[in-house]
Order: C-alpha cells, then sequence, then structure tokens
C-alpha cells in the first residue's frame, strides 16, 4: 500500500519515520519531495576499467551548484537524512519536469526497510547541453508503501548510516 500524505504526517509526528530537514511544502498527495544537497562525488579511473571487485576511486566534492556535463554521470546526495522503520520502504523516482531536461535521477531506486542515511542520487545527463544543478532544488520523491509486516532482515548493510554522495562498494559483496 502506498501511504498518503495523511498516514506520512502521522508517521512522522509520532516518530516512527524520520526526515530531516523536512519542510511541509515537502509532502505531497502520496510522496515526499527530496531536495539536493551540497555532496557530490564523480568516479575517478586509472586504466578506463571499473572493476567490481576492486574499490572504486571518486573524486568527492561540496560545492552549491554543480554543472553536469553532457552525457556525465556523477553521485549526489539528498538534503534530507532518513530513517525508515522496519515495515516501510520507498521508491525514488525523479520529477517529471527535470526528466523533461535529460536529467536521469535514480538511487537504484529503492530503500529497503530499516535504512538510514542521506540517499544518494546517481544522476545522468543524457542532453547535449551541460545542465546547472542547484543545492536545495527538489529533485525527486520518495514513494513511501507498507510491508505487510515487520521484515525479517531490515537493512543493516554497507551504506547504512551514510552521509554524502557514497560512491559503490561493491567490492565488499560476497560475488553472488
Amino acid at each position: 500500500m502506498i501511504l498518503s500524505d495523511r498516514t506520512i504526517r502521522e508517521l512522522l509526528a509520532c516518530g516512527e519515520l524520520g526526515i530531516e530537514p523536512l519542510e511541509d511544502i515537502q509532502i505531497q498527495p502520496a510522496s515526499v519531495d527530496v531536495r539536493l544537497g551540497t555532496s557530490f562525488s564523480v568516479i575517478r579511473s586509472t586504466d578506463n576499467v571499473l572493476r567490481m571487485d576492486t574499490a572504486t576511486e571518486y573524486h568527492s566534492m561540496t560545492a552549491e551548484t554543480f554543472l553536469l556535463l553532457p552525457k556525465q554521470f556523477v553521485l549526489a546526495t539528498t538534503m534530507e537524512y532518513f530513517q525508515l522503520p522496519d515495515n516501510l520502504t520507498a521508491f525514488v523516482e525523479g520529477r517529471s519536469s527535470i526528466g523533461r531536461l535529460g536529467l536521469f535521477i535514480q538511487n537504484a531506486g529503492w530503500v529497503d526497510p530499516g535504512f538510514e542515511g542521506e540517499i544518494t542520487l546517481e544522476l545522468y545527463n543524457a542532453s547535449d547541453l551541460a545542465i546547472e544543478l542547484h543545492a536545495g532544488r527538489r529533485v525527486g520523491q520518495l514513494v513511501f508503501a507498507q510491508t505487510d509486516g515487520k521484515v525479517e532482515n531490515p537493512y543493516r548493510g554497507k551504506y547504512q548510516g551514510q552521509r554524502g554522495a557514497t560512491g559503490s562498494h561493491i567490492q565488499l559483496d560476497d560475488g553472488i
């Protein structure tokens, strides 16, 4: 079941769902708008090959504005820090108005029950023009869904508690 604005407000008020900072205007009929933070990371490759069994090197920066060049990929973060209970999941969706400029926004699309942290966004400029990104701008939305009960294994993984645009830690996977 997708949560309504009323249910989202109730969960926030009782402290079961945490979103900080949050302005009431961000709460939409069935989602919460997320804003772009100030942390950005770009992959730094030394041999033009990304390997999944070794750590990837990133150049990270803090900026109020970031110029995303045509066909460029960058990791960014939400301004908001989230705390999801063990019976709530969320889907990350880009805003249609931004997609119409050629800016694709993802986070692999899913936030597990029990996750806590800022959400790292994967941004790709599919346009032939540069796109100027500004911290604080609404770039996407979280759509919350309730599971049929508390999950047995809430998220406690390698990205738990992350702050800032966090690069891939796929090299820590057990190979599956």
